[in-house]
């Protein structure tokens, strides 16, 4: 159970249509980092903050080409590995779909609970969760290798069905 000092973020990104805020915010982040959010990025992301429960690279592209008919699949790899690269999305390895970060900075890597029934997403960031296995594989000679670590969980909604 998430305590008071974590962040659980399970409410997904803003409403359809109430993106705006977010993307400036992501782009004010890149300019500062000396980055550009270009337009196919800024869609990308857009896109990823419209499917709260990730999406695919494909389905991202087909997306991508209704607006875009030349757009390519190497297009949608260079924004994705962008928005990774700047903190901004992340990649669900285990179910091979991208989402973008709920959180603004990632001073702890980051807990993905991925509901194995209905494959939805959440972001959690919990300080002790995450210092206790770091302290566990420091022991062990280990260290994480990505700032992301997934662990299959039922969602509230598959525990109440």
């Amino acid at each position: 159970m998430p305590t008071k000092n974590s962040t659980l973020d399970n409410s997904g990104p803003p409403p359809a249509g109430d993106h705006t805020a977010a993307l400036d915010r992501a782009d004010a982040a890149c300019r500062a980092r000396g980055a550009s959010l270009t337009a196919i990025r800024r869609e990308v992301l857009e896109l990823l903050y419209r499917s709260p429960t990730g999406v695919k690279a494909y389905d991202l592209l087909a997306r991508i080409k209704e607006a875009r008919p030349g757009a390519s699949p190497p297009t949608v790899y260079r924004a994705l590995d962008f928005l990774i690269e700047q903190g901004l999305a992340h990649k669900i390895g285990r179910m091979n779909l991208f989402v973008a970060c709920q959180h603004a900075s990632h001073p702890i890597p980051s807990l993905f609970l991925v509901c194995p029934k209905c494959a939805g997403v959440t972001e959690l960031q919990e300080k002790s969760v995450m210092s206790a296995l770091s302290n566990s594989l420091a022991e062990a000679g280990h260290r994480l290798e990505s700032p992301e670590v997934e662990i299959s969980a039922l969602c509230p909604k598959c525990i109440e069905k």
